[in-house]
């Protein structure tokens, strides 16, 4: 990079962004703040990209994991969906406190909106509470109970109506493409999800990259991290959170060539609750 030397009459090229903040904080006396929103967006968007992904990690570590960081920087926040980048035993950065979908620590009830403050915005927008429970409800933690995806819960009281919403935060396609990854278990697995039952999951092999995904395991808790999935620290289990999300899923299912069995037994699922509701008994969905 480009920087002006101290007497600011010529570009000096060799001096590195660091090193740059730590001479603007020894002159000055004060530090930087750093705000970093979607820390991940690189891993996510240019997975393929190994170069891309290395260069940003060694600016990370530039920043945060050099003599100079603790002299330059007053703090960092970053937000993400992904876990900090890990290769092999390195990781991309240290003395870092993570919060994440499986462990959110004391910011457990900011991770979306309460069931407190649920109640009150159907009290207040005269909205069944019991709908937008089935409908978002699914994801808690040991110290918040459970919480609610804000942008779901906004939109049905925006448009009066429960629906999947999911959508116009993070399409379906990358979900799509995770499920049909040909891992041993998965398709049981999902259908077990699907009928509503928790299946187990080891979360610890995860190398919190969207690229390298080995097993069943790795998946799930890719899930997770993206809100997918739901997990129980206390059973190691994960779940189809909600009814909205449970769409999602079917919808990918269903668009997948790959899962044809799995589609037809969703479809048979429909019309036997169909016929049920009609008091058809002497129909069978299931023939």
């Amino acid at each position: 990079m480009y920087v002006i030397n101290r007497r600011w009459r010529e570009w000096d090229c060799t001096i590195d962004l660091p090193t740059v903040l730590f001479q603007i904080a020894e002159s000055t006396g004060r530090q930087f703040v750093f705000l970093i929103d979607e820390w991940d967006a690189i891993f996510r968007e240019a997975a393929d990209k190994g170069l891309v992904k290395e260069q940003y990690l060694n600016l990370l570590r530039g920043l945060f994991k050099s003599p100079v960081t603790s002299k330059a920087i007053a703090v960092a926040y970053m937000t993400g969906i992904l876990p900090i980048k890990k290769y092999g035993k390195q990781s991309a950065l240290t003395d870092v406190l993570e919060l994440t979908m499986v462990n959110p620590g004391n910011l457990a009830c900011y991770v979306g909106f309460t069931e407190d403050e649920v109640k009150a915005l159907c009290k207040k927008h005269g909205l069944s509470y019991e709908d937008m429970k089935h409908w978002y409800d699914g994801y808690a933690f040991d110290d918040s109970g459970s919480v609610y995806n804000p942008n779901s819960v906004m939109e049905a009281i925006t448009m009066r109506y429960y629906d999947t919403y999911w959508a116009n935060t993070e399409t379906y396609e990358s979900l799509k493409s995770y499920i049909e990854e040909d891992f041993d278990g998965i398709q049981s697995a999902l259908k077990s999800m699907l009928s509503g039952q928790d299946v187990p999951v080891n979360i610890r092999k995860f190398q919190n990259d969207m690229s390298i995904l080995k097993n069943r395991d790795d998946v799930f808790t890719l899930l997770i991290h993206l809100g997918y999935l739901a997990y129980d620290r206390n059973t190691k289990t994960v779940h189809i959170p909600n009814e909205e999300i449970r769409q999602e899923f079917i919808t990918s299912v269903e668009d997948s060539g790959k899962h044809v069995e799995l589609a037809r037994l969703i479809a048979q699922s429909r019309q036997l609750f169909k016929d049920t509701l009609a008091m058809r008994e002497d129909k069978s969905s299931l023939n």
